[in-house]
């Protein structure tokens, strides 16, 4: 199905009237957009002018969805609660939203066979204008000689206190030229600035500063900073003090057959 410029403003607010009531932001992009960025290996599978959202989780997040999530016992197995959260969330809005239109869904915990990520998450984010991902190539004259610094995205109105969840991909959508890229916002416009931000980042980034490298309209709240901060192997555990899987029948199934694999992004 080709897609006019009004169509995608029509899948965006669909899906942004679903999610935005329980902490999450929608963004539309090309697929071309993303792969024009990569290496084959890590392109997707789609044609370039196919449709495709990225989703990412505000600070309201965690009181709007999650705990009510935990409160209702949606938690099964093993895996990361907030993992969970976010796919009932996403998967739901899909459902109600798009009834039997083809959408392949990539959440930002998920890999591929081959341990690679089934998306970018950061790469997702600034194609899409939804935040500006800043790496070592975005500074001049850089004072680390060799060494590695990871990238990170900042939020023009949340800073670090957002997450990149999902990527959604429209099979049967596709839109021409009409649609333009927009330029993320580059919140962090100095050098000294984003050398800054990424020592924070990569340095300290348990102390949280990078998050606040520009002023955000909100941050997580001491609960949920409390959360993340929690070692991902002893968040059950933290879970139980706040009154969570206090009975038998609530405990997460050792035996259960879904993913193990537990992550720490917040």
């Amino acid at each position: 199905m080709a897609a006019s410029t009004a169509n995608v403003e029509s899948i965006t607010a669909l899906l942004d009237n679903y999610l935005s009531k329980v902490g999450f932001e929608v963004y539309p992009l090309k697929v071309g957009w993303y792969n024009s960025l990569l290496p084959p290996t890590l392109r997707l599978a789609h044609p370039d002018d196919c449709l495709a959202v990225v989703v990412l989780s505000t600070p309201a997040l965690f009181e709007q969805a999650f705990l009510p999530f935990m409160e209702e016992r949606g938690c099964q197995g093993l895996s990361d609660p907030i993992d969970q959260c976010v796919k009932r969330c996403v998967s739901s809005a899909v459902f109600q939203c798009f009834p039997g239109q083809e959408v392949d869904v990539r959440y930002d915990y998920e890999m591929l066979p081959s341990r690679k990520p089934k998306f970018l998450a950061q790469t997702a984010a600034h194609v899409s204008g939804a935040a500006y991902y800043y790496q070592q190539s975005d500074v001049k004259d850089q004072p680390w000689a060799e060494k590695k610094m990871f990238g990170v995205c900042v939020h023009p109105r949340f800073g670090g206190w957002f997450a990149i969840r999902a990527l959604l991909v429209f099979g049967g959508v596709t839109v021409g030229s009409e649609m333009v890229q927009p330029p993320p916002p580059d919140c962090v416009p100095s050098r000294e600035g984003r050398i800054q931000l990424l020592e924070a980042f990569n340095y300290r980034w348990q102390d949280w500063s990078y998050r606040d490298i520009v002023r955000p309209v909100q941050i997580y709240s001491q609960k949920q900073k409390d959360y993340f901060a929690t070692p991902p192997a002893e968040r059950i555990a933290l879970l139980k003090t706040w009154g969570f899987f206090s009975r038998e029948s609530d405990q997460p199934d050792p035996t259960s057959d879904t993913e193990s694999q537990v992550t720490g992004h917040g």
